[in-house]
């Protein structure tokens, strides 16, 4: 396997807001990394899978304090979560963090039998690794994990994340996990969904996932109007796309 020229690729998306990814990571767990500028403090919304430095990586855009947020627990949110001091959870997940015991792999070998089978749509073979190229010389796959850490702050709904001159509010949006969150800043009329909805298969049968409760956010969020949707994974999409994938997901569930 090829080594990587560089790990990161970013993204201006305006209103201070920064794509960050990782292009050599496989769609399926190719977390969108989130970096918003503030005045007084700037905000990183999930931390991808950890297999470089994301700290490393968004020293080079900011000197001022930052604040990470995970919108949940799931391996290719959190994998460097524990390189940042500020680190906020949702108290539903915040826990589990410590002793992180979640499922995370490289290699869709590792993957449960079920989901195996669903890797499929996402052009993956059963054995295919999700990575397809190498950070540095020598690194192992199978060595990979996530760091366990601590919360430094617990987040709910209602809360709010304040940058000086920019406050997201916080939503609790469960389903998909039990503390998943997404972040909504009334200003600029901008969603942060994290895997709440994106523009892709919405997945609602992962350990830990509850049919009931993601019917009943998914309601929640089609009668928000943002102006645009920052999801987990996937483009960006409007106020209009998020009616579709939420009415999408509303028939696939026949509700």
């Amino acid at each position: 396997m090829k080594i990587a020229d560089r790990w990161f690729e970013r993204r201006e998306m305006g209103d201070g807001v920064t794509l960050i990814f990782e292009p050599h990571v496989h769609a399926f767990i190719r977390c969108n990394i989130w970096f918003v500028r503030g005045r007084d403090r700037d905000l990183v919304i999930d931390t991808g899978t950890g297999v470089c430095s994301l700290a490393t990586e968004i020293a080079g855009l900011t000197g001022k304090p930052l604040v990470a947020v995970a919108t949940h627990i799931h391996y290719d949110h959190v994998g460097s979560l524990h390189e940042f001091e500020n680190r906020l959870m949702h108290p539903a997940e915040a826990p589990l963090m410590e002793r992180y015991a979640e499922f995370a792999a490289l290699s869709a070998a590792a993957f449960p039998e079920d989901i195996r089978e669903a890797l499929a749509g996402y052009g993956l073979g059963r054995d295919d690794a999700l990575i397809d190229a190498l950070p540095h010389e020598g690194y192992d796959i199978a060595s990979y994990g996530v760091v366990s850490t601590c919360a430094t702050g617990l987040i709910g709904e209602g809360d709010a994340v304040d940058l000086g001159d920019r406050r997201f509010e916080v939503m609790h949006l469960p389903g998909h996990s039990p503390g998943s969150v997404g972040l909504w800043e009334k200003k600029t009329q901008t969603l942060f969904s994290g895997d709440a909805v994106y523009d892709g298969p919405l997945l609602d049968e992962l350990p830990g996932s509850d049919i009931d409760a993601y019917v009943k956010t998914i309601h929640r969020l089609r009668d928000m109007a943002p102006r645009i949707v920052h999801g987990g994974h996937d483009p960006s999409f409007d106020g209009a796309r998020l009616i579709e994938l939420c009415d999408d997901y509303l028939a696939r569930r026949d509700i």
